[in-house]
């Protein structure tokens, strides 16, 4: 089995470890539970489990599936609380979930797509056992406080390469794959936005509903997490508006720089205009046209060409066409 840890605590200390089977016995005393953690399981794993904890099976597939957005349901006295990990891989944010089974005596965690353990919070928390006798809604808080305190560096990398994205888009404009890069930051974020607004949903109920296994006293720790959940939520905000606008900005100066070009090009072919067609005229081939026996002809027409060449070349130099 997946089974990344499984130990029994009383008081908050670590007693024994926990082998998930269904003949196993469940914690009796008042103030034990058991944690376990379970790292993309099969169906058979997850059924031994649910077995052992009699877990709902609704929230059992759901959890199987790992196809949720942030949620929280209630199953008699189990609470089952869906979140959703991020982390930065290849310049990209990856998305992954993790699954919360709580009952009084027990609770169960089981992660997809991330490779963020909780060893070093669990080892953090077993330091601190007046903080882990509280139970499970207190490693529950734990948990997903850890979650979302990993959003606060994706958005710190993403306002780091904004920021130098537009000091490009300002200076020169941005080239395709900057552009591309763009969309791509854009729509991770946009990802991530749909996560947060539920997951703030699933923060609040913590904070203002009475569930099962949440005791009144560990509440205002979810409301710690709330707070950074909102945080994280106008940063991700922000951050796409900043997006929004350094598109625009590299749009206005790209179209900027198209029209200089074509300034300049209709002021060369206006200066050109004048020699071709005044060649154009003597090139006619007709008998009788003025002055074409004048013997100061070819370099009065010469001259007259480069002086109206020149005005014309002066008028579009001050206007800052050429």
């Amino acid at each position: 089995m997946t089974v990344v840890a499984a130990y029994e605590y009383r008081d908050g200390k670590r007693t024994a470890e926990v082998a998930l089977s269904p003949a196993e016995p469940r914690t009796s005393h008042r103030g034990d539970f058991t944690w376990v953690g379970l790292l993309e399981p099969n169906e058979e794993e997850m059924r031994v489990c649910a077995k052992r904890f009699g877990l709902h099976p609704l929230a059992v597939e759901d959890a199987l599936h790992a196809h949720q957005l942030p949620k929280i349901e209630v199953y008699g006295d189990q609470l089952f609380v869906v979140a959703r990990t991020a982390t930065a891989r290849d310049g990209r944010i990856v998305f992954g979930e993790t699954a919360f089974f709580l009952s009084a005596d027990h609770i169960v965690t089981v992660r997809h797509g991330s490779d963020q353990g909780h060893a070093s919070l669990r080892s953090r928390l077993e330091e601190r056992p007046e903080l882990l006798a509280h139970g499970v809604d207190y490693v529950l808080h734990a948990l997903l406080d850890l979650i979302v305190d990993q959003y606060f560096p994706l958005i710190d990398g993403v306002s780091a390469e904004v920021e130098h994205l537009e000091g490009l888009a300002l200076n020169s404009g941005l080239s395709l794959e900057e552009t591309r890069r763009l969309f791509s930051l854009r729509r991770d974020l946009l990802h991530l936005q749909r996560i947060l607004i539920p997951m703030e949903d699933v923060c609040a109920r913590l904070v203002n509903l009475e569930l099962p296994a949440i005791d009144p006293e560990v509440r205002p720790y979810f409301r710690d997490v709330l707070d950074h959940v909102r945080r994280v939520e106008t940063m991700t905000g922000l951050m796409r508006e900043v997006l929004s606008s350094v598109m625009e900005t590299s749009a206005l100066i790209e179209q900027q720089q198209q029209n200089q070009i074509t300034r300049k090009l209709a002021a060369w072919a206006a200066v050109l205009a004048v020699p071709t067609a005044i060649a154009g005229i003597y090139g006619m081939n007709f008998e009788h046209m003025p002055e074409l026996r004048w013997e100061y002809g070819y370099f009065a027409v010469l001259g007259l060409i480069a002086l109206i060449c020149l005005t014309l070349w002066l008028r579009f130099r001050k206007s800052g066409w050429l």
